[in-house]
Formats: structure tokens, sequence, C-alpha cells
């Protein structure tokens, strides 16, 4: 869960999984996070919604050790 101060800079980013409030420094996020944002369509039972959600990086872990067929994974050569 993300929360934004007005002009819209980040202020607070919360996992949604186990509530943990991870570390925001001037407006920057400072440690592992995924952010999801997906639009279901219309072969879902939520045809029309939007969902938005942050996991920290061990809730991810825990969540992807469970997955049958693993993630994919690549080795990003040059760092934004």
């Amino acid at each position: 869960m993300r929360r934004y101060r007005n002009g819209g800079m980040l202020e607070t980013v919360i996992c949604n999984c186990c509530g943990k409030k991870m570390v925001v420094e001037n407006g920057i996020l400072r440690e592992g996070a995924i952010s999801i944002d997906h639009m279901w369509d219309y072969f879902s039972e939520k045809d029309g919604e939007v969902h938005h959600f942050d996991l920290c990086e061990g809730c991810y872990d825990e969540i992807v050790s469970q997955f049958r067929i693993p993630v994919e994974r690549e080795e990003q050569t040059e760092l934004f």
C-alpha cells in the first residue's frame, strides 16, 4: 500500500501481506519491494476492477517459493 504527499511525493509503503512499514527517505523506497497494479479484464470474476498492492521482499520470496513452476530469473547487466 502506497501513500503519497500532496505534490505526489512517496511518503509511505506498507506490505499488504505482513503489514511491514518499509523505509522511505525523501520520496524514495530504500528497500526491496514489488508493486503490483493489475486491471482485470472480461474473462475474470473481477472484470473492470483494478487492484494495487505492495509486497516486501520477504513476503515475495515466501509466496514465489510455493509456485509449482519457478519464477524465471535473469541477470540485469546495467542498473538504472
